[in-house]
C-alpha cells in the first residue's frame, strides 16, 4: 500500500476494500492506512426477514409458513447462519423419507416424494440443530474495537 499516494490521479484510481472477522489483530500501521473502518452488525428484524425471503425464493413452502416468526427466532444469527438454517429446513422432508433406508431403496424414491413444501416444523428442527455462530462476547469485542478505532 505504500506508494499509492505517489501515483498520478489521472493515471490510476485504486480502492482497497478489506474484510476481517478479527479487526483487533490488524497492526496499527496497517489499520492507519484504512480511512474508513466500518462494523457490519448482525442482521436486524427487517434484514432477517429479507434474508429468509431471499433464501426461500426458489423453495416451495407451505401456505401457512409464518416467516416473520421464523425471523424472530433467528435473532443473533449471522447471514451465513440463516442461510444454513434455511438449507437445513429445505432438506428435512428428504431426510425423513430416507432415514433407515439402504442406498438401493433411496435410489427408488421418486423426486416428488421428497420435494415437499418446507414447513414451520422443518424450520423449528433446523433452528434447534443450527446454533448461532457469533457469541455475545464476540459482539461486545467488535463494538469495543469500533468505539476505539472505527470510523464512518
Amino acid at each position: 500500500m505504500d506508494g499509492l499516494n505517489n501515483i498520478n490521479e489521472d493515471e490510476v484510481k485504486v480502492m482497497v476494500l478489506a474484510a476481517t472477522n478479527h479487526p483487533w489483530r490488524i497492526d496499527q500501521a496497517f489499520r492507519r492506512r484504512f480511512e474508513k473502518r466500518v462494523y457490519v452488525s448482525l442482521p436486524n428484524d427487517e434484514s432477517r426477514l429479507a434474508l429468509l425471503n431471499l433464501y426461500l425464493k426458489n423453495i416451495t413452502t407451505c401456505t401457512n409458513l409464518e416467516i416473520s416468526k421464523i425471523a424472530d427466532s433467528l435473532n443473533g444469527y449471522s447471514c451465513a447462519d440463516i442461510a444454513s438454517v434455511t438449507r437445513d429446513a429445505a432438506l428435512m422432508a428428504m431426510r425423513r423419507k430416507i432415514i433407515g433406508k439402504s442406498p438401493s431403496e433411496i435410489r427408488l424414491i421418486k423426486r416428488e416424494e421428497v420435494d415437499l413444501p418446507v414447513t414451520g416444523d422443518d424450520f423449528h428442527e433446523a433452528v434447534t440443530k443450527t446454533k448461532k455462530s457469533v457469541s455475545d462476547a464476540d459482539i461486545k469485542k467488535f463494538e469495543e474495537w469500533m468505539s476505539e478505532y472505527g470510523s464512518c
